[in-house]
Formats: structure tokens, C-alpha cells, sequence
């Protein structure tokens, strides 16, 4: 697998981490455990599957992926690419119209947001395009036709601020207590920005460092050290986040 990263550019940063290309030349199969930022993706080689929910079928060219709460199987055929857009957390408002909670475990293809005749010239323009830089351009070009950007909400995103800082472990009581706001307009406004609850999000966020952490030597330590006082607790979130258990993950194949 080659996976090669590249910067939006600084009018689209604030709302885009990152552009991704995979490409794979022998096949190949991926985990993709969950995630804080929504992703479009655009195949532009081969033939791609997935499987959500243990029913496998093919990816379109052109799709939306929501956040979700487990792991979904993606396969690669030989020689196979796609491109993606990592969105910021909060960032797909301002592209498009969909209350982003309304994506939540949900694939969409693209035809929902724009004509079809555009994707078509865009999926032959990144087919013949001569090099991955070339195909930024083309990508950036179509999301600038989406752009619109709405006022951003300066309490979510401190929220939000806040629950990386602490990977994870604040509870959203805490995580209140420092707001002038009551829980249910919060979390309205929290899954209308992000697609999803604090509680979920946070929940991605804590497992995520965990993932991405030096282990310990144990498992009591890890769950201790991600705000765990219960081994059995840490590995029903472990399995239901990753599909498998700890153990098993940690010696298992590639996983994104």
C-alpha cells in the first residue's frame, strides 16, 4: 500500500485536515476503525468494496462517509487508488447543506449534493490526470463549487478543544460545568456541528489514544490509564470500536 498525504489549500485548511491518496498494487484489505472527522472519498482506479454490518458490497466513485460507532472492512483490488478528504471536526457544514448528524453511519454518494454530470467529468479528470498533484487541483476545484461557510460555533469548538485535551475522559458533566448552557441545547448543537454526541465523540476520541498511545505491559494498566476502573467495560468499548479484541488487535494486520 502507498499512502501519500497533502495540505488543503489556506482558504479550505480551517475546515479540511488533510487530502489522502491510497493506492494499492497488489490488493488489499483495511480496517478503518472510527473516527472524529467526516471523509469523502473519489475512486479513480480499480474496484473497491467494504463491508458494514457483515453485508459487503461495491463503493461508488464518489461517496460521503459519516462518523460511526464500530469498524468497517474495506478492500482494495490489485492496482486499485482513491482519494480522500478528511474533513476538520465541524468542517462539512460548509460544504454542504446536511445537518452532519444525519451521516452518522451512513455512506452517501455524491449524487445527493451534486449533479451527476460534474462527477462524471471529475471521476475522467482524475482518472487521466497526470500526477496526484494534479488531482488536488481537480478536487480543491469541485469543493470550492460547495463552499459556502456559515458563522462556526465558538462553544462547540472550545468543547471540543477540550475533549482532545483530556483524550477522552472528561465526562460531559465536567465538560459542562464550564459552559452557560444546559445539556440538551449542547448536545443539539454538538450533533448538528460534529454527527455526533459529545458522549459518542468523546468515546472515538478516548479510544483513539489508546490505539495510538505506548501500551503497557498489562491490560489493567491501559484501561487504567484511559480512565477505565473496569477491564470488563474497557474490553466490550475495545471490541465494539475495533471488531476484536485487544489482544488479538494489537498482533492483527494494518488498520487505519
Amino acid at each position: 500500500m502507498k499512502l501519500r498525504s497533502y495540505h488543503p489549500c489556506k482558504l479550505l485548511r480551517p475546515f479540511i485536515k488533510a487530502y489522502l491518496i491510497i493506492e494499492s498494487e497488489d490488493g488489499m484489505e483495511n480496517n478503518l476503525l472510527p473516527d472524529t472527522s467526516v471523509v469523502m472519498a473519489f475512486r479513480f482506479r480499480g474496484r473497491i468494496s467494504h463491508t458494514l454490518d457483515n453485508t459487503g458490497s461495491d463503493l461508488p466513485f464518489s461517496v460521503i462517509s459519516g462518523l460511526r460507532k464500530s469498524p468497517r472492512q474495506v478492500r482494495y483490488a490489485a492496482n486499485a487508488a482513491t482519494f480522500l478528504v478528511k474533513f476538520q471536526e465541524g468542517g462539512v457544514p460548509a460544504f454542504l447543506s446536511l445537518p452532519t448528524h444525519e451521516l452518522f453511519g451512513q455512506i452517501v454518494s455524491l449524487d445527493h449534493f451534486a449533479p451527476r454530470a460534474q462527477l462524471n467529468e471529475i471521476e475522467d479528470l482524475l482518472c487521466e490526470a497526470a500526477d496526484h498533484r494534479q488531482r488536488v487541483v481537480i478536487v480543491e476545484r469541485f469543493l470550492r463549487t460547495l463552499f459556502h461557510p456559515a458563522p462556526s460555533d465558538p462553544l462547540i469548538a472550545k468543547a471540543i478543544k477540550q475533549i482532545e485535551h483530556t483524550r477522552g475522559t472528561l465526562s460531559i458533566r465536567k465538560l459542562l460545568a464550564g459552559f452557560p448552557i444546559s445539556r440538551d441545547p449542547f448536545e443539539k448543537r454538538f450533533r448538528r456541528v460534529t454527527g455526533t454526541s459529545p458522549k459518542q465523540f468523546s468515546a472515538i476520541v478516548r479510544m483513539r489514544n489508546v490505539i495510538t498511545a505506548p501500551r503497557e505491559n498489562n491490560l489493567t494498566a491501559t484501561a487504567l490509564s484511559a480512565g477505565y476502573f473496569d477491564q470488563a467495560h474497557f474490553i466490550k468499548d475495545f471490541r465494539q470500536f475495533t471488531g476484536t479484541t485487544p489482544k488479538a488487535f494489537f498482533r492483527s494486520a494494518r488498520y487505519w
